[in-house]
């Protein structure tokens, strides 16, 4: 029986290791990360500050994205893996070393795109050591394991900053997340092993950009911006507009983060068996509706009864994404599946920084302003995905 279910969760044994990695470095990461907006303040950064952060995670991400690709492709996902650790772990020391909002921006750059760097390995894993029917599966346990410090994080970094306040109690959400991911880094050199596909000599040298990227992927590449766009462009004063604007504790915006991801978690799985059935574009659809509702849904907010529902939404948003992580699988050429995802989220990342930083100046006029903008951009991602999107069987 234990068998059965093991095998129908795709749980192979790098895998296994690999969702272990993932609740630790992200306990770490989720511990403080939900709150560095409020962090910068306190230690007397500004809204363009909070908004540079929220560009430049972005744009790391698109940065890390196609080294972290080429990386893998050329040293193999575990080692690959080794490196992205020591990386963050560098610089959660820098923030714990240096209380000011500058060594914040600093130490981000080394930590707060982690998943950018190890996203392209993890893809990498999951082709190379699950079936391809399995495939969405294994993407799917690993969103879901993802949820696990998504949502205990905030809450136990929301329980630090009620007792020990707000910059001490972050200064010491950084301190245990280095400890977790040291704890990872053991596990993962342990326990990982380091299956590479065969690829012939130059394969990643002679992959260009345009044989990458199949005029399938572009168009799913530029519903994906449009849609990023609208989680963006609000992404970074959810958090304010919930403690300033509804007067909610921290602690009370760690209930709702756990709302969110225990909303995503209930539906992960079953998605995913359907959803390696075939048919795949309805549920990266009904996706990118969640992503256009949201920032609508928050603005209406007046009371943590009402968060809770447009949380919840949030927590739906995820309804289709590990399916949407498969088509850029199923879509990328053979031998070159981390190199495809690594330029595929250069691409995206860069352009979608864009709407991070802008979303600024946008709040800066007006919250209202704000959550509009994000839901254009929403609406107009679902359409042209309806329209150009594939549905791969």
């Amino acid at each position: 029986m234990l068998r059965k279910i093991k095998d129908f969760l795709g749980l192979q044994k790098s895998v296994s290791v690999l969702l272990i990695m993932v609740i630790f470095v992200g306990m770490g990461e989720k511990l403080a990360e939900r709150f560095l907006p409020k962090y910068i303040m306190l230690l007397g950064g500004g809204a363009i500050s909070v908004g540079f952060l929220n560009g430049l995670d972005n744009l790391l991400s698109a940065l890390y994205s196609f080294p972290g690709g080429y990386l893998s492709d050329k040293i193999g996902y575990k080692k690959s893996l080794i490196f992205f650790n020591l990386f963050a772990m560098a610089g959660y020391l820098i923030v714990i070393a240096f209380p000011y909002w500058q060594a914040v921006i600093i130490g981000s750059v080394f930590f707060i795109s982690w998943d950018a760097l190890s996203l392209p390995a993890t893809m990498s894993l999951v082709s190379n050591v699950l079936p391809s029917k399995k495939h969405t599966m294994g993407v799917t346990m690993h969103s879901l394991f993802r949820r696990v410090p998504m949502a205990l994080g905030p809450l136990a970094g929301g329980y630090l900053i009620s007792v020990y306040g707000g910059i001490e109690g972050i200064r010491i959400a950084f301190c245990l997340a280095f400890l977790l991911a040291l704890i990872s880094l053991i596990l993962q050199q342990s326990l990982m092993e380091d299956k590479k596909m065969p690829v012939q000599t130059g394969t990643i040298e002679r992959m260009t950009w345009k044989k990458a990227l199949t005029p399938e992927l572009k168009n799913l590449l530029i519903s994906d911006i449009l849609i990023r766009f609208c989680e963006q462009i609000p992404y970074a004063f959810v958090v304010i507009w919930c403690l300033d604007n509804i007067k909610i504790t921290a602690m009370q915006f760690g209930v709702l983060t756990a709302v969110e991801m225990a909303t995503a978690v209930f539906i992960y799985i079953p998605v995913a068996a359907l959803a390696d059935k075939g048919h795949k574009k309805r549920y990266v659809t009904i996706t990118f509706i969640f992503f256009t509702i949201f920032p609508i849904a928050l603005m209406y907010c007046q009371n943590m009864a009402s968060l809770y529902i447009a949380f919840i939404i949030r927590g739906l948003k995820e309804f289709g994404e590990p399916t949407r992580k498969t088509l850029i699988m199923d879509l990328a050429p053979e031998n070159a599946k981390a190199y495809t995802f690594g330029v595929y989220y250069l691409v995206r990342d860069i352009i979608v920084s864009l709407a991070a930083f802008g979303g600024a100046y946008i709040w800066q006029v007006s919250p209202e302003l704000n959550f509009m903008t994000a839901a254009a951009f929403g609406l107009a991602g679902t359409i042209y995905f309806v329209i150009f999107g594939r549905d791969l069987k």
